[in-house]
């Protein structure tokens, strides 16, 4: 028994096999039996939803709750993703710790299991060995694949160029008690500004449900969406070998997440929204960062990605005027 709670507070408190055997790093990733027990924390998450009803709601709150999801998001995005995943652009290790710490508060694992299991992803996309290959169906690829037992563990042999960093293997050890201690300071916040402005109408718990649980929640599924809807619904700019496509509304809910197939045909770009017209709010934040010196080596698009966007719209022109054609 005290080892199954130990794994809840200490992710890397049990032997990783992937790492001994390697045929199993590529086995096929269909493992669709939930470790119900270990997913307790997600399931009362989603249950404490309900708990607005009790709570109220307030302008604060909401407001709160907003700007909660949004820097989480970026740190998601910018940071577990472009930075850590891609490497498509370089910090100093205070900013990477930063950001990266507020990732980890998102409640989406730890920043390493997070970058193994993408870098998976873009390695075998859409194939038996992606992790959340939609070709295992919607409810797999969206939320089954992290449920079960076989993706649980920091895939170590991925992510070797981060584990030099203590403080990233710390933060991808003790996710949870960062998750739950980011849950208690957000009540105690709420409670202190009972006290001393309760003109914003808010409480302790009030903040907790609306800043924390709810805003989690939200963002945890639109997440998710990228691995899921984003390779379901959407338009493909780019000829790749898998199901990925651009969808708008993603990438606003994402700051720029959702220009899927752009990422999928070039990953090694900072920018997802190729386009002018593609918004990208994640590389526009970026770009402002680096004129302060946060960051810097933004990795542009490659001129030839761009031309391989011309010749496939002529090639459809050309298409769909031969068929025109024949039809004439």
């Amino acid at each position: 028994m005290f080892k199954f709670f130990l794994r809840w507070i200490d992710s890397w408190s049990t032997t990783q096999t992937s790492e001994t055997n390697e045929s199993d790093t590529f086995k096929t990733y269909k493992d669709t039996k939930i470790q119900w027990l270990r997913i307790l924390p997600f399931i009362f998450l989603h249950i404490a939803c309900l708990a607005v009803f009790w709570v109220g709601v307030s302008w604060f709150a909401v407001a709160f709750m907003l700007f909660f999801y949004f820097i989480r998001m970026f740190a998601i995005t910018a940071f577990f993703h472009r930075y850590l995943s891609h490497k498509t652009f370089q910090t100093s290790r205070p900013v990477q710790f930063i950001f990266v710490l507020i990732g980890t508060m998102s409640a989406q694992r730890g920043p390493l299991w997070w970058a193994a299991h993408h870098r998976y992803h873009h390695r075998f996309t859409d194939t038996e060995h992606d992790p959340h290959s939609s070709e295992h169906g919607f409810w797999y690829s969206h939320i089954g694949w992290f449920l079960n037992e076989q993706n649980f563990t920091t895939r170590k042999e991925v992510i070797k160029d981060w584990i030099k960093c203590p403080e990233l293997v710390w933060l991808d050890r003790f996710s949870l008690p960062v998750v739950l201690l980011t849950a208690l300071s957000i009540y105690g916040l709420g409670e202190w500004l009972a006290v001393a402005y309760p003109s914003l109408g808010t409480s302790g718990l009030q903040l907790l449900v609306w800043g924390f649980v709810v805003s989690t929640v939200l963002l945890i599924h639109a997440t998710l969406c990228i691995n899921s809807l984003a390779h379901l619904y959407g338009s493909r700019d780019f000829e790749t070998n898998d199901n990925s496509r651009n969808n708008l509304f993603l990438s606003i809910i994402t700051l720029g997440e959702g220009w899927h197939n752009n990422h999928h045909y070039y990953a090694g770009s900072t920018r997802q929204g190729f386009f002018w017209w593609q918004i990208d709010i994640t590389y526009y934040i970026l770009k402002m960062m680096s004129f302060l010196g946060l960051i810097w080596a933004i990795k542009p698009v490659p001129e030839r990605v761009y031309d391989a966007h011309k010749t496939q719209i002529q090639n459809l022109k050309m298409n769909a005027n031969k068929i025109q054609s024949e039809k004439s």
